[in-house]
């Protein structure tokens, strides 16, 4: 994952992939990376049988067609910054389908999308796109929604970059999954110049007769993979957290202003509905930024 060299980023024209957007082409920037825009028009299913009409009904795909390529076209130059050329595509059908293809054709290593959060991946709207790229993409997926306290920044003196990460947060339970997440998040971290707490949570501490002990013991595992350099700068640091891992993530996240979470999960099955209530789907759901999902 820490090779970035290929970023696509779906476009709905909602104010959700626009800050899709706006991530993205900061990661196209600083990883030197081809960034792919994709509009996805839903299946042009007419509302009378398009072989009473073909004609008709082929003109009308095509200007459906057109007209999104103008519009993704005109999105990309009006909010493209910093040199960024984006290569934008148009396709019509299903977008989960559609998305992934384009993502597999072109050797994508990164998925950057906009959701809607609470509204956008619930028990209610299980069918979200967002939500089904999550669970089946062979890639690390980006959900993006807007964060609590604002990471874009507008352009101004001095070119600042468009996305401001200061505070990463990296997750882990020690599983090899977990540990899949490591190397983007160091990556990230030192792209961004910025503070990485490697957090991880005990959940079970009932059995356990000097919880103090214990805790330093992970303390102690997780600051081996800080390094002395890391140490010395301050820029990586350690914390613990008791009680269930998902709502103690999302509030180390909260009480930090973390800009940034990054979690590994199983493969691409671990988001399936039939563990919704799993940590990390917990956390894209609920979390107050946006969350990096690195798997197989």
């Amino acid at each position: 994952m820490t090779r970035i060299d290929r970023i696509l980023c779906p476009i709905d024209f909602s104010e959700f992939s626009d800050k899709a957007f706006d991530y993205a082409q900061s990661l196209a920037w600083h990883y030197h990376a081809t960034l792919y825009l994709q509009h996805v028009i839903d299946s042009l299913v007419p509302y009378y049988p398009y072989q009473a009409y073909p004609e008709a009904y082929e003109e009308m795909c095509r200007n459906l067609r057109e007209g999104a390529r103008n519009d993704l076209q005109e999105f990309a130059k009006k909010h493209s910054w910093r040199g960024v050329q984006p290569q934008c595509t148009v396709a019509d059908g299903e977008a989960t389908d559609l998305i992934l293809g384009f993502a597999e054709a072109q050797g994508v290593n990164l998925i950057v999308m906009g959701t809607h959060g609470r509204r956008g991946i619930d028990h209610l709207t299980l069918g979200s796109v967002t939500e089904k790229v999550l669970r089946k993409a062979h890639c690390p997926v980006l959900a993006v929604r807007k964060p609590n306290h604002d990471f874009v920044i507008p352009a101004g003196d001095g070119d600042p970059d468009l996305v401001q990460l200061r505070r990463i947060l990296y997750c882990t339970d020690f599983s090899d999954n977990s540990e899949l997440a490591f190397d983007p998040a160091v990556s990230l971290a030192a792209e961004y110049n910025a503070e990485l707490t490697l957090l991880h949570v005990l959940e079970e501490t009932a059995g356990e007769v000097d919880i103090e002990k214990v805790i330093a013991k992970v303390l102690e595992r997780l600051e081996t993979r800080i390094s002395p350099e890391a140490r010395q700068n301050g820029k990586v640091k350690a914390a613990v957290r008791i009680g269930q891992a998902y709502q103690q993530i999302i509030q180390f996240a909260l009480e930090s202003q973390t800009d940034l979470i990054i979690m590994g999960v199983r493969g691409r099955k671990a988001l399936d509905l039939a563990v919704f209530g799993s940590t990390t789907y917990r956390v894209v759901q609920l979390g107050p930024c946006p969350v990096l999902v690195v798997h197989i």
